[in-house]
C-alpha cells in the first residue's frame, strides 16, 4: 500500500524521464558546438591562433557590429528569407496535393507512389544536385533541349545560372524535390486518421469538395501541418549543400544564403569569428521565426 502514493508522485515525472535520454543526447551533440561557436563569435580567431592552439583575444561585440552594419549581410538575410518562403510554400502545397492524391488512389497506386517517394527521399543530396546540374546544363541539358522543341523557343547553350533568379529557380527545384517526400508521406499519414464518414456526410449535406477540404480536412491535419511547415522552414533557412554543389563549390555572391555566407567567411576568407557571428545570428533568426510562427498557429487553433 505504501508504494502506491510513491507511484502517484512519480507519475507526473514519467514523460520527462522518458525524454531525458533524447535531451541528453541533444545537449552532447548540439550543445557543445553551439556554445563553442557562440564563444568564437565574441573572439577574434585568426590562422595564427588556429595553428598554434593559443586562445584567441576577446573582441566583444565587434564581429556583430561588423556584420550588422554591412549592407550586404542584410541583402543575404532578405534573400534567405525569400528563398525559404518560396521553398516551404511550394513544398507544402505540392506535399498536400500528393497526399490527397495518394489518399484517393487505389492501394497498388498508393504503394507505387510511396515507393517512389521513399526512393527520392533516400537519394543523397550530392546525387540529386548532380542530376539537376545535368538536366539544366548549358551544353547537354535535357531541359534546354525539351524547351527548344516549342515553337519560337531557342534555349540552345542557355546558361540558367547567369541570371540569379533563374539559377535560384533551379536550386529551389532541387530543394523542393528532396523535401517533398517527407511532407507528402507525413501528411498522407495524417489524412489517413480522418474518418471517411465525416467527409461523406458533408458532401451529402451539399458541401463542395473545396469546402470539405477547408472546413474538415485541413483543421484535422492542422497540428501536423504546423510541425511539418516549421521543420521545412528550419531546413530551408539553413540550406547549404544544394547551393554549394549546384555552383560547383564556387558560388557567386549573388547566390549567397546565410549558410553559404557563414562558410565562405570562415573557411575561404579565414575570418573565423565573423563566420561564427553570422551563424549565431542565423540561429537566433531561426528561433525567433519558429517561436512566432508556432505562437500564431496556436492562437488560431484556440480561436477555432
Amino acid at each position: 500500500m505504501s508504494a502506491e502514493p510513491a507511484r502517484r508522485r512519480l507519475r507526473p515525472l514519467l514523460p520527462y524521464l522518458l525524454i531525458a535520454p533524447t535531451l541528453l543526447a541533444l545537449l552532447v551533440v548540439l550543445g557543445y558546438p553551439l556554445v563553442d561557436m557562440t564563444t568564437l563569435a565574441f573572439q577574434d580567431m585568426t590562422r595564427r591562433e588556429l595553428f598554434s592552439g593559443a586562445t584567441p583575444p576577446w573582441a566583444g561585440l565587434r564581429q556583430f557590429r561588423t556584420i550588422l552594419g554591412d549592407e550586404f549581410f542584410w541583402t543575404v538575410v532578405a534573400r534567405t528569407v525569400l528563398f525559404t518562403v518560396v521553398c516551404v510554400t511550394l513544398t507544402m502545397v505540392l506535399g498536400l496535393f500528393t497526399a490527397l492524391l495518394m489518399r484517393r488512389a487505389s492501394p497498388w497506386v498508393r504503394a507505387v507512389l510511396a515507393g517512389m517517394l521513399v526512393a527520392v527521399w533516400a537519394m543523397p543530396v550530392m546525387v540529386a544536385s548532380a542530376i539537376f546540374r545535368w538536366l539544366f546544363d548549358a551544353d547537354y541539358g535535357v531541359v534546354n533541349w525539351l524547351l527548344s522543341q516549342l515553337p519560337g523557343v531557342d534555349l540552345a547553350r542557355h546558361n540558367w545560372f547567369t541570371d540569379p533568379w533563374q539559377g535560384f529557380a533551379v536550386i529551389t527545384a532541387v530543394v523542393v524535390w528532396g523535401a517533398l517526400p517527407f511532407a507528402a508521406v507525413t501528411l498522407q499519414a495524417a489524412l489517413a486518421q480522418i474518418p471517411p464518414e465525416m467527409e461523406e456526410a458533408a458532401l451529402i449535406d451539399g458541401a463542395r469538395p473545396s469546402q470539405v477540404l477547408r472546413h474538415i480536412t485541413l483543421p484535422v491535419v492542422k497540428p501536423v501541418l504546423v510541425v511539418v511547415t516549421t521543420l521545412m522552414a528550419i531546413w530551408d533557412f539553413g540550406v547549404f549543400n544544394q547551393v554549394w554543389l549546384m555552383r560547383g563549390g564556387q558560388p557567386e555572391r549573388e547566390y549567397y544564403l546565410l549558410g553559404v555566407y557563414s562558410f565562405i567567411e570562415s573557411f575561404a576568407a579565414n575570418r573565423y569569428s565573423t563566420g561564427a557571428a553570422i551563424a549565431v545570428v542565423t540561429v537566433v533568426l531561426l528561433l525567433v521565426g519558429a517561436v512566432l510562427y508556432l505562437r500564431q498557429m496556436l492562437k488560431l487553433g484556440e480561436a477555432e
